[in-house]
């Protein structure tokens, strides 16, 4: 069990270290934070705490669809959010050379999967806007793929429009996370490692890993 708890935690953190990253890049970021980043700019909040009150949002949308947080759930609203914050005030100011910028997208991306595979893989429960998607999936029947990508590309959107930051990064994104975790999680399952037959996509932390991994992506 402390061993579960240390990787969830561990990658919750090392999940918001990597966002952080890609928002220094200046290249562009993933769907959900480039809405937290455009609610960000109008509200004058940082990113970071702005980010844990978008999960906070999201989780209330699980009640209609009948879903059930887990510590896993509770504890990502908590520190992916707080990490980012904490990490962009650690940071040097974005870079101007396009090196260094493609070094912290790369860097950040890879920090994600590894944070993505380690609190996955410790089967605490999905963060709140994978179970939202999932959630749609069962209570609906719609397919993943579908309400991840009317999901994702609502709330890029909205966040584009807020003024938040789409690009490149946006796309690398969205195309190297999936493969990524795919070769993360594995490494860090627990179940994996106990022997468990369970599945990947069947236990606590199955609606993240949906998301993460159907469809070539996710995160």
């Amino acid at each position: 069990m402390i061993n579960r708890v240390f990787r969830l935690l561990t990658g919750l953190v090392l999940y918001g270290a990597g966002c952080a990253l890609t928002i220094e890049a200046g290249l562009g970021v993933d769907p959900w934070t480039v809405f937290a980043e455009g609610l960000s700019r109008q509200s004058g909040l940082g990113i970071g705490w702005v980010t844990n009150l978008v999960g906070l949002g999201v989780l209330l949308l699980w009640i209609p669809l009948r879903q059930r947080p887990g510590v896993g759930t509770v504890a990502n609203i908590l520190l992916v959010g707080t990490s980012m914050q904490v990490v962009l005030g650690l940071i040097p100011a974005a870079p101007n050379h396009i090196v260094a910028q493609a070094a912290l997208l790369v860097g950040g991306i890879l920090i994600v999967a590894v944070g993505c595979g380690l609190y996955i893989g410790a089967r605490f429960g999905p963060g709140p806007r994978d179970g939202l998607m999932t959630g749609m999936h069962a209570r609906f029947g719609w397919p993943v793929w579908a309400c991840r990508g009317g999901v994702e590309l609502s709330v890029l959107l909205i966040g584009w429009l807020l003024g938040g930051t789409v690009g490149v990064g946006t796309v690398v994104f969205a195309v190297a996370i999936g493969p990524l975790v795919h070769i993360t999680l594995p490494m860090f399952d627990t179940a994996r490692e106990s022997g468990s037959a369970e599945s990947p996509t069947g236990g606590a932390g199955s609606d993240t890993t949906l998301t993460a991994v159907d469809a070539t992506r996710d995160a």
